[in-house]
């Protein structure tokens, strides 16, 4: 369905996955939505999360935060994600909102991922609050220091899901951001799914994966993204 594209992104060039859907929602909308990866990179199951969402009228993007690196292995993976260039990924990340916003026709974006991605989600709904309407985090982590949001900044309603037993995104450190966004009066619903385990959603890992608790998500965020985004 999809097909890998190169964008703008502040004076460099990013690429990315980009699915269109074959239809619009009913009502005729075609809202825009960023997905981003999981720190083994824009490997095959962030491509069939992208098309999932576009099979229900998202138009969606999901940028190459690493440029080409995918890797299966842990250890690769913690040394790729904590050697980004986190400058260079910003403008990425805002060049994929501009894009998706000329593709789209439309100026509000929302933006879902995972692990390191739900922390870029996050992260990217601070930094462009013109235009992040919505931000889905799944089991967000945000492990770089010169990379904490300013969340005063953040103008996007927020729904989260969490796992039980994640030892990365825990239950607790959920709640303290659900309470803190609360607190600066954004709309938020977090969700902790008992029982499961970090990367829940993700089908390839059957050693974590919860068909049930997975399915259930994706039915909130596609419910709560459609929500937010209509118009």
């Amino acid at each position: 369905m999809g097909e890998i594209i190169e964008y703008p992104s502040n004076g460099t060039t990013g690429q990315g996955y980009l699915a269109t859907p074959s239809k619009p929602m009913q009502g005729g909308s075609t809202p825009p939505l960023i997905v981003f990866q999981e720190w083994w990179g824009l490997n095959d199951h962030i491509k069939a999360v992208a098309d999932r969402f576009a099979d229900k009228g998202f138009l969606v993007l999901a940028p190459d935060i690493y440029r080409g690196t995918v890797t299966k292995e842990p250890d690769e993976a913690a040394k790729t994600m904590m050697a980004l260039d986190m400058a260079r990924v910003a403008k990425d990340m805002s060049g994929a909102v501009s894009e998706l916003q000329k593709r789209s026709g439309r100026e509000k974006v929302g933006v879902t991922g995972f692990c390191m991605g739900g922390g870029l989600a996050l992260v990217l709904a601070c930094q462009r609050p013109d235009a992040i309407k919505a931000c889905v985090p799944f089991y967000g982590v945000i492990p770089w220091p010169e990379a904490q949001p300013d969340y005063s900044k953040m103008a996007a309603a927020v729904q989260g899901h969490y796992a039980e037993k994640d030892g990365s995104a825990s239950p607790e450190q959920a709640q303290a951001l659900q309470t803190m966004l609360k607190g600066l009066g954004r709309e938020v619903e977090f969700y902790i799914y008992q029982g499961a385990d970090h990367a829940f959603f993700n089908d390839t890992r059957p050693e974590v994966y919860d068909s049930h608790h997975a399915d259930h998500a994706f039915f909130r965020a596609y419910s709560f993204l459609r929500q937010q985004l209509r118009g």
